[in-house]
């Protein structure tokens, strides 16, 4: 007997049969012997009409009570669930965040968690219970209900696999796993059956949506063995064909992944670069220039730093798009006379593209490949960003799924 902690997103979710299939899942585990918990997301699309409503009402509307609306798409999704077990016969009991005690911070709509109290889910589960908890929320020290930010549910499900210390965690999406690269943009794209946590960990902070980031750094500092699978195939199939499927994230490299030097190709389409031209180079200055980006709660990537003539230097990086204008305003107007730079520059538009893999470690040229196929191709790099295990170069946007598609069978992700 093990205990399993189930995550299954709004997908999974997203339907009244949808949820009878997950109860059908959940109750096929609980009769092979299995203590479960189910941390559900809210059904598709239901937290975006609940945050619509709320800036319909007020367009500036405070954190708080936005956290007391989108918190209670997560608790229906739960109470339809116990009700969907109830009626497969398992004995079911849902909670909220707050009646568990899930803790976090009071940072409103992207709160961290602090700490789970397990007591009252042991019991539960050692009654014989399937128990059902919200994902996406918990509450604060001052007792307000707070939500965790967007794909919270994940960092949820793998927070209480490491408080329940649970054999596994599987997290069910509408996906089969993790994939060398987005099969919308090459459908030469493979599942992979095993991943490290540095390389996943890199691949969601690089833009693959499988996962959120926050939930893979919970899941590598706590160890907790995390799968990847699908909800929408059958839920009566074997259990040891279903404990089998999907992508396993892993803790340890072994001798088949390094001898894939890369893993995968993660991209992000929706980047921009602003360049400020004509520097002084003295020290502080790149503290002069992100500080205030940074204040703004503005997120930077790819940075670079041209070499100093005569005292002058060109700052480059990358931003969200999303943030493109409001970091070009604020660079403007309140920093560029401060630093006396001859110049801001901007484009909108651009991509970035990496290779991942834990297996550049132990191999050369990665990175004289990766560069010669992207110039043959035609296509101009311009930044480039390394660690120990990805290459990241930003390029026009024009050219991301041409460079995706070169790169992934450059590097034969296409075979097994």
């Amino acid at each position: 007997m093990a205990l399993i902690v189930h995550k299954y997103g709004g997908t999974s979710m997203g339907s009244v049969e949808r949820i009878q299939n997950v109860a059908k899942r959940v109750a096929k585990w609980m009769r092979a012997g299995h203590q479960v918990v189910v941390v559900p997301s809210a059904m598709s699309g239901e937290t975006n009409r609940l945050l619509g409503l709320a800036k319909e009402i007020n367009s500036q509307a405070n954190p708080r009570e936005l956290d007391q609306i989108a918190s209670t798409g997560e608790q229906v999704s739960s109470g339809l669930l116990a009700l969907a077990l109830l009626k497969e016969g398992v004995d079911a009991i849902s909670y909220a965040g707050w009646q568990v005690t899930i803790h976090t911070d009071s940072a409103f709509t992207k709160a961290r968690i602090m700490g789970i109290d397990d007591q009252k889910i042991l019991a539960d589960l050692n009654a014989g219970r399937a128990v059902v908890v919200t994902g996406f929320q918990g509450v604060d020290p001052q007792g307000n209900i707070t939500t965790l930010g967007r794909g919270g549910s994940d960092t949820s499900a793998v927070a209480m696999a490491a408080a329940l210390k649970a054999d596994e965690c599987l997290i069910y999406t509408d996906v089969d796993g993790v994939y060398t690269t987005d099969p919308r943009v090459c459908e030469d794209a493979r599942r992979l059956d095993r991943i490290t946590f540095e390389e996943m960990l890199e691949m969601a902070s690089l833009g693959s949506k499988v996962l959120q980031i926050r939930s893979v750094e919970f899941a590598g500092k706590y160890k907790v063995k995390t799968r990847v699978l699908s909800s929408l195939t059958d839920p009566l199939m074997p259990l040891d064909q279903e404990m089998k499927s999907g992508t396993l994230i892993t803790f340890e490299e072994d001798s088949t992944m390094e001898a894939a030097v890369i893993s995968g190709i993660a991209f992000a389409r929706d980047e921009a670069k602003i360049t400020v031209l004509g520097v002084p180079d003295r020290p502080g200055i790149a503290y002069q220039i992100l500080g205030p980006v940074a204040d703004a709660n503005i997120d930077v990537d790819v940075i670079i730093q041209n070499q100093s003539v005569d005292g002058i230097t060109d700052f480059t990086f990358t931003v969200p798009r999303a943030d493109y204008q409001k970091a070009m305003d604020l660079l403007k107007n309140k920093v560029q006379s401060h630093i006396q730079a001859k110049e801001i520059t901007g484009d909108p538009k651009v991509s970035k593209v990496s290779v991942v893999g834990v297996g550049m470690r132990s191999h050369v040229g990665v990175a004289s490949k990766m560069f010669r196929t992207l110039s043959e191709e035609g296509i101009n790099i311009l930044m480039i960003s390394t660690s120990e295990i990805k290459i990241s170069v930003v390029l026009d946007e024009k050219y991301l799924e041409l460079a995706v598609r070169a790169l992934h069978k450059a590097f034969e992700l296409d075979q097994q």
